[in-house]
């Protein structure tokens, strides 16, 4: 018998390879507790040591000087990892911090949560995340100092009584406000075609801003009614909400008006695009600037999901600045003079 075209077969080598998988991805959890626990053990019996007995702060010196000594082969003993050590038990008096999300995240990535974060709520968050994401230390740093934790489920809506539970915490959770699109400058007098097209040209940077789950499906995306065709800004497909989510940009403040608008887009899209396995569609108005209490009264008696956020661009250069600035000719006629031989 050919195993090899054998389904019974796949489906047996598909079973062990994940059986493989999981043990393997276990005993990483595991070694990174045990390494994790080492370390707060040595923590606190420097913070014992210290504070009981009152030996200086040259133990940490000297204690390092002897592990790397004992133990040449083996790194993690520097002074200054000695006083994170500290720190982490400090921070974390007792053993329970095993069972949440720190204990499954390396050890570089609790001495950034340390650096960065003051709350432990925070911590723990941010913890969950990088666990849930995948994120590596640099990640997670760009994502604190984006100040997710903050903005995440901020965004004003009318989830709680548009959509079921527990869809309208999930979609709540997935809007922030406000969006950080700091890869962007534009000029005061742009208009909503320019952000649009600037975000399209930075389309990696945008859907990591926009979060995990978002699948881009157009630009100026055509839905017909009757004999009149309208355009949606952006029209995207979130995996994990199982749900079309309708985007609609404006460069100014936001206006009652456009809560109608994106009703009127969400309804068309329901009954074009939307099948029986989907959710219901969501719209995101994305705005310069808005009043909460405009937000709400335009939100009041809307029936389809609607989240209304911020978001934040880079600051374009001032055009008196822009004026005393070279022009890309007179850097290339700097440059050749530089390089003329004499």
């Amino acid at each position: 018998m050919e195993l090899l075209n054998n389904q019974d077969y796949r489906n047996f080598l598909a079973s062990v390879k994940h059986k493989i998988i999981t043990a393997q991805t276990h005993a990483v959890i595991r070694i990174n507790q045990d390494l994790l626990l080492l370390y707060w053990e040595i923590g606190k019996e420097l913070v014992f040591r210290q504070e009981k007995e009152g030996w200086g702060g040259q133990v940490t010196e000297q204690l390092s000087r002897d592990l790397k000594a004992a133990f040449p082969n083996l790194q993690g003993f520097s002074k200054r990892n000695l006083n994170y050590m500290k720190r982490f038990a400090k921070e974390y008096m007792d053993i329970d911090f095993l069972q949440v999300p720190l204990a499954k995240i390396s050890w570089y990535h609790n001495i950034t949560l340390l650096e960065k974060c003051d709350e432990a709520e925070e911590r723990f968050w941010y913890a969950q995340q990088a666990i849930e994401y995948g994120w590596s230390r640099n990640m997670m740093v760009n994502q604190i100092e984006l100040n997710l934790f903050k903005r995440e489920g901020k965004a004003i809506t009318n989830f709680q009584k548009t959509l079921p539970s527990p869809q309208s915490d999930m979609a709540q959770q997935t809007l922030k406000d406000p969006y950080i699109f700091d890869f962007l400058t534009l000029s005061k007098s742009a208009k909503e075609q320019d952000l649009e097209l600037a975000l399209m040209q930075h389309i990696t940077q945008f859907l990591l801003e926009l979060g995990a789950g978002f699948a881009f499906l157009g630009r100026q995306y055509v839905v017909k009614v009757e004999d009149e065709d309208f355009k949606i800004d952006l029209l995207f497909y979130h995996t994990k909400l199982r749900c079309y989510i309708v985007v609609d940009l404006k460069v100014g403040k936001f206006k009652p008006e456009y809560a109608g608008k994106m009703n009127f887009y969400l309804s068309v899209v329901d009954d074009q695009l939307k099948t029986s396995h989907d959710n219901p569609s969501i719209g995101i108005i994305l705005c310069k600037n808005k009043k909460e209490v405009v937000v709400e009264y335009a939100l009041k008696d809307i029936s389809k999901p609607i989240g209304i956020a911020e978001y934040r661009l880079s600051d374009a250069i001032p055009e008196d600045l822009k004026s005393n600035l070279p022009t890309i000719e007179q850097l290339e006629a700097e440059l050749k003079h530089l390089h003329k031989p004499e």
